[in-house]
């Protein structure tokens, strides 16, 4: 098994020869605590997900509402960190989960941890990718430069506001696949999913053969099937947590939903 941009588009090829979406769910390192949320990814690739995003809890999450930002301040107070999150990553390895790792994080935590450190570690865990939402191209080229050498994808954001120089631009600069921001505001579980979502998935497909995923909003089986016929991937994050957080047994609560999820996405 190769890690890497190469395992990121395995996973994603493997799902369109099944005629459907690659799933990706997001959960953050340490909620509602560190030995809990080890179980949690755990569950997430034994329970059907084709990727699994590693959230590391953050003081100032700019692009994620209440939801993320309630797990995240509660996985801070019990010890979650940058560090705990590559270890959890590590365990993950260590107990046979091959599907893609993508670790997420505002840069400071990067930047703090020291870059050049950072994707070696990564790179020796087995991480296949970062996702820095704070971060726009124009400003990655260290990370970036890092993240090619060791062909680890670092993946880039566009929203429906992009302007069309920036939909063409972007692309160019990517790896793995790009993230679409299917609504402008934070991340959080929506009642549907936006009017304009179609056209702006088309306009991002016009200019890239990369795998196009979409995240924010997505929550409910119906909703992540309607995402699937249109993109690549689906990503779902703050209804996850919710599930969670309303069980008793996490890693129950957990299975139940992205199964639920998969099986609305098909195969």
């Amino acid at each position: 098994m190769k890690f890497g941009i190469e395992n990121i588009a395995h996973s994603f090829a493997t799902a369109r020869q099944q005629e459907r979406a690659a799933l990706m769910p997001y959960y953050p390192v340490g909620y509602p605590s560190l030995a809990t949320s080890l179980e949690v990814l755990v569950t997430l690739a034994e329970a059907g997900a084709d990727l699994i995003e590693i959230g590391v809890p953050f003081s100032d999450p700019l692009a994620d509402g209440p939801t993320i930002q309630k797990a995240t301040q509660v996985a801070l107070e019990r010890g979650a960190s940058l560090a705990a999150s590559l270890e959890q990553a590590a365990a993950l390895r260590q107990r046979g989960v091959v599907l893609p790792i993508l670790l997420m994080s505002y840069f400071n935590p990067l930047l703090a941890y020291g870059l050049p450190r950072l994707v070696a570690e990564a790179t020796a865990i087995g991480i296949d990718g970062l996702i820095v939402p704070d971060l726009p191209p124009e400003e990655a080229g260290e990370l970036a430069s890092l993240c090619q050498k060791q062909e680890r994808a670092l993946i880039f954001f566009l929203a429906p506001t992009s302007t069309p120089e920036r939909l063409a631009a972007i692309p160019t600069q990517a790896s793995g696949f790009l993230y679409l921001v299917s609504l402008t505001g934070v991340t959080g579980a929506r009642q549907a999913l936006p009017s304009d979502l179609q056209s702006f998935i088309a306009r991002a497909r016009a200019q890239t053969s990369l795998p196009l995923a979409v995240g924010f909003g997505i929550s409910t089986p119906i909703q992540a099937a309607a995402v699937g016929k249109l993109a690549d991937g689906v990503i779902v994050g703050s209804a996850l947590i919710e599930a969670v957080e309303l069980a008793s047994d996490p890693c129950q609560a957990a299975r139940y939903y992205v199964r639920s999820l998969r099986q609305a996405l098909g195969a």
